[in-house]
């Protein structure tokens, strides 16, 4: 018998070779090819989307406009925000997070949202019975039996029974457990994982059914499988919380039908998971106002503004290296911050260094630098930031306050909140909302003098 043919992919983003190599030469991983038999040829039956569809180009103005994008409210609003505005008809959703983040909850709940206004959907689960599901059904208080509940893992069974009884929606939960018979490789596998998502990504296409995939997560937070899944889908959605906290964010990777980077936020609680539609009043609830250390700070996640709190703690010389500890925060920025701050008179060289985005959310944009850098320097000096002040802006490295993108939503939600003065750079102060007093300077010198 003639030997079978056998290939080496690597585990992290899916790039495959004829020969084992200790370093991928596509991602730089070291030891993630996995050996594998060679995919068979897809027959007659073969997954294609151009087989279904008129083979011959059309102009982009005479395209038929009937049947095409469609959007279906989940009923959850929050989650309709992160989809930019509702599901779309035929797309193909891959959501990821870490183990016991809520996922399969929300997906659950979201369900119910479906099947309670009379859409049929269809649940597949290749990790818990029927039975388990439907006890955890019981404590969401999902009852609706429009929400139909499969336990399988083969992709041919599954993508069968999808045809029959047509839903609106279908959840596969998870990617990871399922499998084409006819392709080699357990379940999980780069192979399987690819080809699963494939075979996904048509039958949601050729039959406008919205399908939901969930993914694990790898320990450096990234969705397991190879990179080409996240190619495969049109929505790529990160379910994000700490586990110290029953805070959860949802996140946009990627949108083909709206903004990347919208962000919802959910809290768990004994019945599933609960919206927060104010995401600042949430983050802000158990900030202790007139402490030296911490500053409030406009964020601006996707087109939603959100109010945020930054704590800082700067402790005593020390003769040793200090320590530099960052959460929810840019380490990079925060050493850069610090750097200006020595320049500008406030020495840390000699000092740890602690900087937090409280709430469990992680703030990376340049407009945060202006609060990080105000409640260093309020724990520095032990000197509180006036409780009704929000701090909008980027610092430069020669201590200069630079622009920040869309200030009227900032502002917006700062005088919503009752807060009174935004301190920032000098084009913030342009036709501010009533009650705002916003107070711009050029330099971190400026800003420092008249903070404190």
């Amino acid at each position: 018998m003639a030997r079978p043919k056998t290939r080496f992919a690597c585990t992290d983003c899916g790039h495959v070779t004829a020969k084992w190599m200790g370093r991928c030469p596509d991602c730089g991983a070291w030891n993630s090819m996995e050996e594998q038999a060679a995919a068979p040829t897809l027959g007659a039956k073969g997954a294609s989307l151009s087989s279904k569809v008129s083979a011959m180009p059309v102009p982009i103005n005479q395209i038929d406009e009937h049947g095409g994008e469609l959007r279906v409210r989940t009923g959850m609003q929050e989650l309709d925000n992160v989809l930019g505005g509702g599901l779309v008809s035929g797309s193909i959703t891959l959501i990821g997070g870490d183990p016991g983040v809520g996922k399969s909850t929300l997906l659950l709940m979201a369900s119910e949202r479906f099947a309670s206004r009379g859409l049929p959907v269809l649940y597949i689960s290749g990790e818990e019975s029927t039975r388990q599901i439907q006890l955890r059904a019981r404590r969401l208080g999902v009852t609706s039996d429009k929400l139909m509940v499969l336990a399988h893992t083969d992709w041919e069974h599954i993508e069968k029974v999808g045809r029959d009884t047509k839903p609106v929606v279908m959840v596969v939960d998870s990617v990871q457990t399922v499998s084409v018979p006819q392709h080699t490789g357990i379940p999980g596998s780069v192979g399987q994982v690819r080809e699963v998502a494939h075979r996904a990504m048509l039958f949601a296409k050729q039959t406008g059914t919205s399908v939901f995939l969930v993914g694990h997560v790898t320990k450096q937070g990234e969705i397991a499988g190879p990179k080409v899944l996240e190619h495969f889908v049109d929505t790529v959605l990160h379910f994000e919380g700490d586990g110290r906290s029953a805070l959860r964010v949802l996140r946009t990777v990627k949108n083909r039908f709206g903004p990347a980077g919208e962000l919802g936020l959910f809290e768990m609680v004994d019945d599933g998971m609960r919206e927060v539609p104010d995401a600042s009043a949430r983050l802000l609830a158990e900030r202790v106002a007139d402490a030296p250390g911490t500053a409030v700070m406009a964020a601006l996640e996707g087109s939603r503004p959100m109010l945020s709190e930054i704590q800082a703690l700067v402790g005593p010389a020390s003769p040793g290296n200090p320590a530099r500890t960052c959460v929810g925060v840019d380490r990079t920025r925060v050493l850069m911050l610090a750097a200006v701050l020595g320049k500008c008179g406030i020495p840390l060289h000699d000092r740890d260094l602690f900087v937090n985005a409280a709430g469990g959310v992680r703030l990376h944009e340049p407009a945060a630098d202006l609060a990080i850098l105000g409640a260093i320097a309020s724990s520095m000096l032990d000197l509180p930031v006036p409780s009704d002040v929000v701090l909008i802006g980027e610092v430069g490295l020669v201590g200069e306050i630079r622009a920040v993108s869309h200030p009227g939503l900032r502002l917006k939600e700062a005088a919503r909140h009752g807060f009174r003065r935004v301190f920032g750079p000098k084009s913030l102060a342009a036709d501010p909302p009533s009650g705002l007093e916003v107070i711009g300077a050029r330099t971190v010198r400026e800003l420092l003098d008249a903070l404190f």
